[in-house]
């Protein structure tokens, strides 16, 4: 058996300018932090004694005879991608919901693809795996997605991470002192709005829309600067970090009519009433987790008047996709 252990992210400024459409012209910029909740992935080479050849085993349960019969679109183009020509098993658990704006596809499909690199006794880098996953999701399955996410489930950590024109990307750690990233990181706190949504539709209308949002998307990609200045500078205060999220979630949510909606407004401006200096919904929109930014003497504030939503205690920083056990021929190794 083999199991990769992927992390979901939290993108906190640039989002808009990750998508293809955009950053071929133009350029862009994310900056954001993966955090301690993951996506796992487990293989393992399904005996000839059944029926089926492939069983799949996500939200739902499939039981095929080829790849080309699997629904799940990332499993099908992964498995077709890399040849695999032989029934296996595969698991998927996840420390938090799908659709949720924490880019749970992309560490799907870059945990994915880790372990069935491992499974061919092949250790690939992260730059192979981003790579690999922007390929399958953007060309492939021809999904509306941006290229962030791939990346910092492929890396890990808190990066900023540069789009240049046709030429890639390059990924930069954000640096700072411990004491430093921990204020960042106890001022934040985390909330699952209820309202699942499915990104790619969220997607699509701020695609549309992306020739008449230039300035939006200048200015968006102008806080990234901005943000990491703030972070890096010491003398500078992180509450300024918060007031810029609410900056840029005010003309995020300008980039389609589908980001927000009244439901997630009221939660927002209930949070703000309590004390928070800014946040944002995470990933496209239009529902999943919301973060707000807040000095520690008004958390207790905020938790009582968001007490109906799940908050979800996490931390910041953790390693990329990664194999957390590998035993390619099961108990032959023990």
């Amino acid at each position: 058996m083999i199991i990769s252990r992927t992390p979901f992210r939290m993108s906190f400024f640039g989002g808009g300018t990750d998508y293809p459409a955009w950053y071929k012209d133009h350029g862009g910029a994310v900056i954001g932090t993966t955090i301690n909740k993951y996506c796992y992935i487990s293989l393992r080479d399904l005996p000839p004694f059944f029926e089926h050849r492939h069983r799949i085993v996500y939200s739902r349960v499939e039981l095929c005879s080829d790849a080309s019969e699997i629904q799940h679109p990332s499993v099908r183009a992964c498995l077709t991608e890399m040849g695999i020509d032989h029934g296996l098993e595969l698991q998927h658990t996840g420390d938090l919901p799908a659709r949720s704006g924490l880019g749970s596809s992309s560490s799907f499909t870059v945990g994915l693809l880790n372990a069935l690199h491992a499974m061919k006794g092949k250790l690939v880098s992260a730059q192979e795996l981003a790579d690999e996953a922007i390929r399958i999701e953007q060309d492939v399955i021809e999904e509306k997605v941006g290229s962030q996410d791939q990346i910092w489930a492929a890396f890990g950590g808190m990066n900023r991470i540069d789009f240049i024109p046709q030429d890639g990307y390059r990924v930069t750690p954000v640096i700072m002192n411990r004491e430093r990233f921990q204020t960042l990181g106890d001022s934040m706190l985390l909330f699952f709005t209820g309202l699942s949504r499915i990104a790619e539709t969220i997607a699509q209308k701020t695609i549309d829309n992306i020739g008449n949002r230039n300035n939006h998307l200048k200015t968006i990609r102008a806080m990234v600067d901005e943000a990491q200045d703030i972070l890096q500078t010491p003398h500078r205060s992180l509450d300024d970090f918060g007031r810029l999220l609410h900056e840029s979630w005010c003309v995020k949510r300008e980039l389609a009519d589908n980001v927000t909606n009244p439901q997630i407004d009221a939660m927002y401006e209930a949070g703000r009433e309590c004390g928070a200096l800014g946040g944002k919904l995470l990933g496209a929109g239009g529902g999943g987790f919301m973060v707000l930014f807040a000095p520690r003497e008004s958390h207790a504030r905020i938790r009582e008047r968001l007490k109906s939503l799940v908050e979800v205690s996490f931390k910041m920083n953790s390693q990329g996709s990664k194999i957390v056990l590998y035993e390619p021929n099961g108990l032959d190794n023990l």
